[in-house]
């Protein structure tokens, strides 16, 4: 049997395949208009033409990869230097310690720890749409669930998987309800109620999927020699509870100062070399850790990069126009709650090469509320199919860095998550397709 190809490799074949799109579909684009007051650039409906443009070239194809790293540098940044960071509290034995501890004191009650740790990834999700930052947080998930008894599959389905279930059914992710919100001209917060509502009922359906595919699917429980922990140490608890502080400095700085992935970066090195000073690695030890750390980051780190390039190939190739373009008008035409749902698909449809779902909104709202408006639905139903549709297919489109980057760590072939998640995230659109009609029906 052939083995499935690199991530990598994948990236390649969608970097290569995006290059001979711009052959293929007709270059065109909307007319846009900045915002001198806050830069913001907002596209201006019924304004698509076709232009005569150059498909991008082979040289222009090699060169969206080097151009696509530079661009999300500050995320490669950030996976490096948190995964070094972590890569230095599990050198000093703090990380196990603690995990062990806490497991031991918590057998027979594994899905407990399954709900509580998905809760807090959902809210995460839900609050600031935490989606790379999981990247260096794998290990410690993959031993925790390995102490669980749990395969791999389900560290990622209830940290990912759940960060991205809170992101998508939101009412107050900045990165995507609230952009689509004021490129909609609803107000902020607006419809709030309705979809809190669809949001428990939506991870009440996800935690059941994925409680009962753990319980079908245990595997041996990892266990360490003389691995017995009454208590923990001093100085594990000193280092746990600096953890414990960066993250909440983290949620504070995100929500509170506008916080970027520099500001995060330069938090997780201090804590790293904190952490390495009190477990007594000394600072050599503490850098020559991190560089470790850097070693074993840095395939994902990439992973990042080759994805950025995909999207910087479709606007050199200006075609992302011409694809919104061709999903979107043919909905006028469609009855009011086929018309909805089929905005839910071609959203997701979208988010194949669109893998940023704040771009996504930027790009599709202004266009989507008059043709909503011409259709006979609310701009709220709008919105709630671009956030179903676009962003819970982040758990299944080879293009989501963090994605492929994250089954890397774990060591996934892409065809094999995509066989595990499918249903997962099919079930979940399909609560979403279900909460769209009924706002239809309801007039929400």
């Amino acid at each position: 049997m052939k083995k499935f190809p690199n991530a990598l490799v994948i990236m390649i074949g969608f970097i290569l395949l995006s290059a001979i799109l711009t052959y293929i579909i007709p270059q065109g684009q909307y007319e846009r208009i900045t915002n001198p007051e806050t830069n913001q650039v907002t596209v201006i409906p019924g304004s698509y033409k076709t232009v005569n443009a150059e498909p991008v070239s082979i040289l222009e194809t090699m060169l969206s990869i080097p151009e696509g790293i530079v661009d999300r540098a500050d995320l490669i940044a950030l996976i490096l230097l948190i995964g070094g960071c972590f890569y230095i509290i599990e050198k000093t034995g703090a990380l196990k310690e603690g995990i062990t501890y806490l497991t031991i004191k918590l057998n027979g009650k594994e899905e407990i720890v399954l709900i509580v740790v998905s809760i807090i990834f959902l809210i995460a999700g839900a609050l600031m749409g935490l989606q790379e930052e999981i990247i260096a947080m794998m290990s410690v998930l993959l031993y925790l669930t390995s102490r669980l008894g749990y395969n791999a599959f389900v560290a990622i389905a209830i940290s990912f998987g759940s960060a991205i279930l809170g992101a998508s059914f939101s009412p107050i992710n900045p990165f995507a309800v609230v952009i689509a919100q004021k490129e909609t001209g609803l107000e902020f917060l607006s419809g709030s109620g309705y979809r809190l509502l669809i949001l428990a009922i939506a991870f009440i359906v996800w935690m059941f999927m994925i409680i009962r595919y753990a319980n079908k699917n245990k595997v041996e429980k990892l266990v360490e020699k003389n691995e017995l922990v009454e208590k923990v140490s001093i100085r594990s608890i000193i280092i746990l509870t600096l953890v414990g502080i960066a993250f909440v400095i983290l949620i504070i700085g995100m929500m509170k100062y506008n916080w970027g992935f520099n500001e995060m970066s330069a938090e997780f090195f201090t804590l790293g070399i904190l952490v390495g000073l009190i477990g007594k690695l000394g600072m050599n030890g503490t850098i020559e850790t991190y560089i470790d750390g850097f070693k074993e980051l840095v395939f994902a780190a990439m992973i990042v990069g080759f994805a950025s390039s995909i999207s910087i190939i479709l606007k050199q190739g200006m075609i992302i126009d011409s694809i919104i373009y061709g999903l979107f008008t043919p909905m006028q035409y469609l009855p009011k709650s086929l018309a909805a749902v089929s905005m839910m698909a071609s959203q997701s449809v979208l988010h194949f090469p669109v893998s940023s779902y704040s771009g996504q909104a930027i790009l599709t709202m202004p266009i989507l509320a008059p043709l909503s408006d011409l259709i006979g639905i609310s701009r709220q139903v709008c919105v709630l199919a671009f956030q179903y549709g676009a962003v819970m297919t982040d758990l299944i489109y080879p293009t989501q860095g963090a994605l492929m980057a994250i089954i890397a760590i774990a060591g996934i072939p892409f065809d094999k998550w995509f066989k595990f998640i499918f249903k997962f995230t099919l079930g979940i659109l399909g609560v979403g397709a279900v909460a769209i009609v009924i706002a239809v029906f309801i007039g929400f």
